[in-house]
């Protein structure tokens, strides 16, 4: 097969992926648009309940009681199509693929999916309820605590993203010293760099209060001594010879 061929070829799988991907997606994401609204309130849910009694959210722009629940269905959708669409990225990938680096990949990916998981679910089980308590808690006498729905969406999401990024530190940290790029003895060095870094990623990404940032640094850490412990027990990839 010629270069262009197999060029041609490799389009051709690469359309037919994203294809069945977005097919997928849209099925999803139809079959959760009646529960649109539904699904917002349960996003808002750890805010609601830490407003005083009477309080409520509140929508600044004429469309937006309308779109905002459809970009939770649509991020609810995704959510749940995640390990088709990764499943699909693997189809592609997997044939360029050696057998250690396949034998790596995939419960790499399995792990990284289930942490970012996870991550979602500390923010939304731990960190919301005590972020939102202590934020109401703090206004000031005579002011009434309104978000707007769009921008709590926008901060929700972003929170999300914050925290499951940082539950991957793990896989970036197995992945590092299965590579060989790392060793776990300088893992164990640059420790208190770590921390320190830990906590200001929670000052940047995190709202302007202690509690969030604490709440952010410290499972931060936590994760990369797991990451180390992982890495400890695993053994650097043995490239094959050529």
């Amino acid at each position: 097969m010629s270069t262009t061929e197999s060029l041609i070829a490799h389009l051709i799988e690469l359309r037919t992926r994203l294809l069945h991907s977005v097919i997928v997606l849209l099925l999803i994401f139809v079959c959760l648009f009646p529960w649109a609204a539904d699904l917002y309130a349960l996003l808002a849910q750890p805010l609601l309940a830490k407003l005083p009694k009477g309080g409520q959210m509140i929508a600044t722009d004429v469309i937006t009681p309308f779109i905002v629940p459809l970009k939770v269905a649509l991020m609810t959708a995704f959510l749940i199509a995640l390990p088709y669409l990764l499943y699909q990225v693997w189809r592609f990938v997997a044939p360029g693929l050696y057998e250690h680096e396949k034998r790596l990949i995939v419960p790499l990916i399995a792990a990284s999916v289930i942490l970012f998981f996870c991550g979602m679910a500390f923010a939304y089980f731990v960190v919301f309820p005590v972020v939102f308590g202590f934020i109401t808690a703090s206004a000031p006498v005579g002011v009434a605590v309104m978000t707007d729905i769009d921008k709590y969406l926008s901060f929700v999401l972003s929170m999300f993203m914050a925290f499951g990024i940082t539950f991957q530190v793990p896989v970036a940290v197995v992945v590092l010293v299965r590579m060989g790029m790392v060793s776990i003895a300088k893992l164990r060095e640059i420790r208190p760099y770590v921390v320190v870094g830990a906590f200001v990623i929670g000052a940047i990404f995190t709202p302007p209060d202690v509690v969030s940032q604490f709440m952010l640094a410290v499972p931060l850490w936590l994760l990369y001594e797991a990451g180390i412990v992982v890495a400890n027990w695993m053994k650097p990839v043995e490239k094959p010879s050529t």
